[in-house]
């Protein structure tokens, strides 16, 4: 249930790539083919690719990925949300453009600003429900008609949008008592889990807390704890050992 996130901070990039024009695609490959064999997912963050202008490099390791990985599900990290003719072309960008599986979507402007992403066919969304951010209490734990927003949220996807294509919930496993909430509402719905490694969250909590009735049913993220495990050359060797290890966590906690 391990998903490698793909956020290259350019001020954290491996010296041997310092020279290297094409130094963020060069390390997420790098990265990518040295631990494509014990992960489920890859979820490149756009952000680190946009701010950049390296877009171009995005999408040779989308389909570097889809090319080289088929097995492995791509999520694009981009967490869009506009009224609908936008959405449309956000959808096309994530699922045409880079070829990503699933993308991640906000549900603040509700089901028609989703909606566009769920008529493609084989590709799907994560909405934000409960992120692992210290400030997503503000508004996602607001108490509406006696329950937090977010449980609105997960509820209106296991129902009503479910019903109009893929979709599954982003819920951060720093709230281990939230995510056990949610899964208790969604059923069977995956769930995308930010925030073990460096953000600190519990892996044996989050599989407690989050797993389906078969076990499974998480993309559990880790992004810098994996990435950044060297800054020296043997950095994808070093990513692939973080991600041995965290998996290897993964499936400890879940055969307790």
């Amino acid at each position: 249930m391990l998903c490698v996130g793909l956020d290259p901070d350019t001020a954290r990039l491996p010296s041997p790539l310092d020279a290297n024009p094409h130094a963020i695609e060069r390390f997420c490959l790098d990265v990518v083919d040295a631990t494509a064999d014990v992960v489920c997912a890859f979820k490149p963050q756009i952000a680190y690719f946009h701010a950049h202008r390296a877009e171009a490099q995005l999408e040779r390791i989308c389909h570097h990925i889809r090319a080289e990985h088929p097995d492995v599900l791509l999520v694009l990290d981009a967490k869009r949300g506009d009224i609908g003719p936008t959405a449309e072309q956000y959808a096309r960008e994530a699922f045409h453009r880079y070829g990503a599986h699933m993308v991640t979507v906000n549900p603040y402007l509700g089901t028609d600003a989703v909606e566009p992403f769920l008529r493609h066919p084989g590709h799907g969304v994560f909405v934000l429900c409960r992120t692992s951010n210290p400030g997503s209490g503000d508004f996602q734990s607001l108490d509406v008609g006696g329950e937090p927003l977010y449980l609105h949220v997960a509820r209106r996807v296991a129902t009503e949008w479910r019903e109009l294509g893929e979709c599954g919930l982003v819920v951060g496993a720093t709230y281990p008592d939230e995510l056990r909430e949610v899964r208790a509402i969604v059923g069977d719905l995956p769930l995308l889990v930010p925030g073990v490694g460096a953000q600190g969250g519990d892996v044996a909590a989050t599989v407690a807390a989050g797993a389906d009735a078969q076990g499974f049913g998480m993309v559990i993220n880790s992004s810098r704890a994996i990435l950044y495990a060297s800054s020296g050359d043997d950095y994808a060797e070093a990513a692939r050992r973080v991600a041995i290890a965290t998996r290897d966590e993964i499936r400890a906690a879940g055969a307790r």
